[in-house]
């Protein structure tokens, strides 16, 4: 990585896992400028995971999710900042379910569906009712 500073190279002075965002801190120091600065790394999932359907595989994408937990939460005065923090929820409960970089529709779903029962039931009904849960 770049110094933000100068645009030279960095070193990690300090590194740390942080297991509810499955995200690594890092303090990087400029060996130029001797700036200190702080970045966040996390996978890009969007292009690196799959989900699949009776009919097809398309990429992830977490927007998607977003809206729909959005519409089925549009009841709510805070629907999007609810909506932004039940996606952040849905990921954590989906990672371990995700095996060679693929999930199935039905556990995007099933997931979803028993967050959304457990913060509002009414949205949990919107909710399958544009995302049926199939046998």
């Amino acid at each position: 990585m770049v110094c933000i500073y100068c645009g030279a190279k960095t070193k990690v002075t300090n590194s740390r896992g942080q297991k509810r965002v499955n995200q690594i801190w890092r303090r990087r120091q400029c060996l130029t400028c001797q700036a200190t600065f702080t970045t966040e790394e996390q996978a890009v999932t969007d292009t690196s995971l799959l989900v699949s359907s009776a009919k097809r595989v398309e990429p992830f994408s977490r927007e998607k999710l977003l809206l729909s937990v959005y519409d089925a939460l549009r009841h709510r005065k805070t629907a999007i900042s609810d909506a932004t923090a039940l996606c952040d929820t849905i990921w954590n409960q989906l990672q371990p379910q995700i095996a060679a970089a693929q999930l199935e529709r039905g556990q995007i779903v099933k997931t979803t569906h028993k967050i959304l029962k457990r913060f509002d039931k009414a949205g949990a009904t919107a909710y399958l009712a544009f995302h049926p849960l199939k046998p």
